[in-house]
């Protein structure tokens, strides 16, 4: 075997190299598990059970237990937040922080964990309209209309269409006339159309990089471990997956909310001077207090907290509300982790560049806390707002210590400068020092105030924050009173914070960033549930093809066996340090990707045995085998490696997961059949020990192996034939489609026990004035519900008010009492949300996946063979078990216990059965 040093080398390296990866997950699942025990021992010894503490009310214990299980959630993120630069384990670089574990652990997608995914569009309408100033030319405002309705059946781009419309509509129009009056520094009145639309396309990809940052800033807001923001300037979206997060509301709110950009007065230190004195004695005599409290309370005998709680579920009993804490126990909670501290100030480092003081970024939560308690924040005068700021940057590497600001808000949530009168920003440099500087233009209105404030900013040497968001960018100190509108924002500037800082205060002027076209929320239980039934497919599959090739092959199957499992090793290794996020249907593609690469090593193993039954050597028949099998095994990898690179390319979320595994795994799977295997079984051979390729059992079958194929080919015809006509019958008796290429509102709900499906359809078709769609998930106590209802109202509660008649039409099925919130949080198990506009775009994904992937199968086999028919018969061949596929989701949509829908899924999964197809003709 040549290049066998090169092979060694790759391996040992790949091995080390996914351990390594791996083992920050290891020390990362150690270290909460950690803290998850300790969490449970402080519920455990503050807290009665449900059961002790009522033992005769079962519906107060379900209300109870949900109050003990949002302490225990609130203890263990404050212990996770707390110790995020606690030492877990060591790299080549020293020790590693849990956070720097965190971020390099294996990330599991929402599918696994629950959590929010959102596929966000940006809207570059309301950019236009800026654009234009808000023009009333009807044949502007008509294309924009016309294009907006094109957007949902087309691929083009938004300002293609706008054009097509607009020259419709005006055919001799020029639009410099329309745009060349608000941007005069972009277009001019003399541009012809082709400048004009390189100037939109310029500003629109501005637009949509400033939504992308925004956003990026709002989701650091929402806490979550593992966020992940993808952005896709060439379709305008932005998908965004909240693993752990359940406030759908909130994240609806937040994401869509226009880009809230504010100038703002600060304090000064000498300003609140005595109110942090003030703050500290109360501070301490609070702490004194808890102290106290917990002194004289016996272990077991929790009075303060028991106090509390049954005040909650007795309010919560009273107005069937659910149970939530209250802000005493909640402070409570904060301040027992911190009894050894004896001030706020303890907290609190100096702070910079107009930063009244700064906090470390793990004590954030905490101090904020601290600040919102009544008896400290009354220190403070009333219109003082805290907020942090953006953490500073040292040798590129972002500090752990945050910023934080007080504004001076004169009791008003208005702004004395709003964001919309900035009209136009730029990063520049200082003409005297050189240095990075930003350049920024208000309009007449904003330009009075800015005159004022700084002025006042000049003459008193108060900070001006510009805020975006509740998080403060920068708060520079004006040099001189600023009239005309006109001004410069200068300081330390690298040019990369220069472009961040005048892009954040252009995204005061975006109207409408981005909408949510698709939304999906899985709760934690069916989380949980998708990771037992993909670990045990996967933990099933590898066992029996584990066994099956030992019970085959001998002792040879366990060349493929170490092939089998460092494939894996590796796959799960590299999709870790990519970063890549593994979820339910990339276990699937996992599974996918053994049976590629048992399938290599069959095929060379089945060489082998004819060459060693024909007579040859033990060691020619090896070196044959594996010449003769190399061929037809990258074919077969070649083929499938472009149906998974296509269906990369189209696909969205879950299906691009499973399109990186299955291309990480078939490149390996190559790697790992055809080099490590030869190397395992050359080891072998040199210390002359020779592998055995036959059982009895594969023997007899290798040896009375005769299947007439030519001569029963006229029964195969006939099966074809039939296979052809129920194809063409599932067409005429239809499929079910799922939310995504339907558009809709789908719902997973656990009732808890079997319920009457037909008078749930019934009751759910009078709430909602629609017929809605209902399966069974494995049987009648789980049911997936989807609904067509008001998806084409755009209005911002719609999503509430579908959820509140669902749970209307579905009370009758639920216990009795059963309140809207205990709906939302414990029956709910996860939902999703597309609207017609990303469904067309799905549905034109999965077609165009669909024909590149044939058309591609289709010009390799000829380029291959040499031969037209050779690829108008595999053509047919793929066709062929594509129409076994579709009859069965078509006629056993109805009597399977399972959902048959075709979705992204099933696009994934015919690609796959094309590869295989194509893999099996191959040979």
């Amino acid at each position: 075997m040549q290049l066998k040093g090169l092979v060694r080398f790759f391996t040992i390296l790949l091995i080390i190299y996914s351990v390594y990866q791996l083992s920050f997950t290891w020390f990362v699942r150690g270290h909460e598990n950690k803290m998850e025990a300790s969490a449970e021992s402080y519920v455990k010894a503050l807290y009665p059970t449900a059961e002790q503490k009522y033992p005769d009310n079962k519906e107060i214990q379900a209300l109870y237990k949900d109050t003990l299980e949002r302490i225990y959630q609130d203890r263990l993120k404050r212990l996770l937040d707390s110790t995020r630069d606690v030492n877990v384990t060591v790299g080549p670089q020293g020790m590693i922080t849990y956070q720097q574990a965190k971020e390099n652990e294996l990330n599991l997608g929402l599918d696994l964990q629950g959590g929010i995914n959102v596929t966000m569009e940006v809207e570059l309408s309301g950019l236009l309209r800026a654009m234009a100033n808000n023009s009333k030319d009807p044949n502007f405002n008509k294309a924009l209309e016309n294009a907006n309705k094109r957007k949902a059946n087309s691929n083009a781009d938004f300002i293609t269409l706008f054009v097509e419309e607009y020259k419709k509509l005006s055919p001799n129009g020029r639009l410099a006339s329309i745009f060349a009056t608000a941007n005069q520094d972009k277009i001019s009145i003399n541009d012809n159309d082709e400048k004009v639309i390189a100037a939109i396309r310029s500003e629109a990809n501005d637009a949509f990089g400033r939504t992308f940052n925004v956003l990026s800033n709002r989701i650091d807001q929402f806490g979550v471990a593992q966020p992940t923001i993808n952005p896709d300037p060439e379709r305008g979206i932005i998908t965004v997956e909240l693993p752990g997060m359940q406030d759908q509301q909130r994240v609806r709110n937040y994401l869509q909310s226009s880009a809230n950009l504010q100038f703002w007065e600060t304090y000064k230190p000498e300003e609140l001077q005595a109110s942090f004195i003030n703050a500290d004695n109360e501070f301490d005599n609070y702490m004194r207090g808890i102290k106290s409290t917990d002194a004289t309370k016996p272990q077991t005998d929790t009075t303060r907290s028991q106090t509390d709680t049954t005040t909650v579920a007795a309010t919560a009993a009273t107005d069937s509300a659910d149970l939530s804490l209250s802000e005493e126990l909640k402070t409570t909670d904060v301040v027992k982790d911190t009894l050894g501290r004896r001030s706020l100030s303890e907290f609190l480092q100096p702070g910079g560049g107009g930063a009244l003081f700064a906090v470390q970024s793990k004590d954030t939560a905490l101090v904020r806390s601290y600040l919102e308690i009544p008896s400290i924040r009354n220190q403070f005068p009333a219109d003082a707002k805290f907020v942090y700021g953006i953490p500073p940057r040292f040798e590129g590497k972002v500090s752990n210590i945050i910023p934080m600001y007080v504004l001076k808000t004169y009791g008003s949530d208005k702004a004395p400068i709003e964001g919309e009168t900035v009209i136009g920003a730029s990063q520049d440099f200082d003409p005297t020092s050189g240095r990075p500087m930003v350049s920024m233009t208000m309009n007449t209105s904003g330009a009075r105030a800015w005159e004022t404030i700084t002025e006042k900013s000049a003459r008193e040497q108060i900070p001006i924050a510009i805020v975006l968001d509740d998080l403060v960018y920068s708060a520079p100190i004006a040099n001189e009173r600023i009239s005309g509108g006109r001004s410069t924002i200068s300081g330390n500037f690298t040019v990369e914070e220069a472009q961040d800082l005048s892009n954040i205060l252009k995204s005061g002027k975006l109207p409408a960033p981005a909408k949510i076209v698709q939304e999906q929320s899985v709760g934690p239980t069916l989380g949980a549930d998708a990771i037992r039934g993909g670990s045990m497919a996967f933990i099933i599959a590898f066992v029996v093809i584990f066994i099956l090739m030992l019970v085959y092959y001998n002792t040879s199957g366990w060349v493929a066996n170490i092939a089998l499992i460092l494939n894996v090793l590796f796959t799960v290794g590299i999709l870790t340090g990519l970063g890549a996020t593994l979820t339910a249907a990339g276990i699937a593609g996992l599974v996918l990707t053994i049976g590629m690469a048992v399938d290599t090593n069959v095929l060379i193993f089945e060489r082998i045995k004819e060459e060693l039954t024909r007579g040859r050597s033990y060691l020619d028949a090896i070196n044959a085998g594996y010449r003769r099998s190399l061929p037809p095994v990258l074919d077969g990898h070649i083929t499938s490696l472009f149906t998974a690179i296509i269906l990369f390319y189209f696909g969205l979320g879950p299906v691009k997961g499973f399109a990186t595994t299955q291309i990480i795994g078939l490149l390996l799977s190559m790697f790992c059949g055809i080099l490590v295997s030869r190397w395992v079984t050359e080891m072998f051979t040199n210390k002359k020990k020779h592998l055995q390729y036959f059982t009895g059992v594969s023997r007899k079958v290798f040896q009375s192996a005769k299947f007439k194929f030519v001569e029963y080919r006229k029964y195969a015809y006939m099966m074809s034939g039939i296979i052809l006509l129920l194809g063409v019958g599932a067409f005429i008796n239809g499929f079910d489609y799922g939310v995504e290429f339907n558009g809709g509102r789908s719902y997973t709900v656990e009732f808890g026990k079997p319920v009457n499906v037909e008078q749930v359809r019934n009751d759910l078709s009078q709430t909602f004035d629609d017929n809605p769609v209902i399966k069974t998930i494995g049987s009648n106590s789980q049911l997936d519900i989807t609904t067509s209802y008001l998806i084409e109202d755009a209005g911002d509660n719609v999503d509430q008010l579908v959820q509140t008649k669902l749970f209307e039409g579905l009370k009758n099925h639920l216990p009795a009492g059963t309140t809207y919130e205990q709906f939302d949080t414990q029956y709910k198990l996860g939902s999703k949300t597309v609207l017609p506009t990303i469904s067309d775009d799905l549905k034109k994904g999965a077609m165009w996946a669909t024909f590149w992937a044939l058309l591609v199968i289709t010009l390799y086999i000829f380029i291959r063979f040499r031969d037209w028919r050779y690829s108008v018969g595999t053509l047919v061949a793929l066709i062929h078990d594509a129409l076994v596929t579709l009859i069965v989701f078509s006629f056993f949509r109805n009597i399977v216990p399972f959902p048959l829908e075709i979705d992204q899924h099933f696009i994934a999964a015919i690609l796959t059965v094309l590869g295989f197809s194509m893999n099996d003709t191959v040979v």
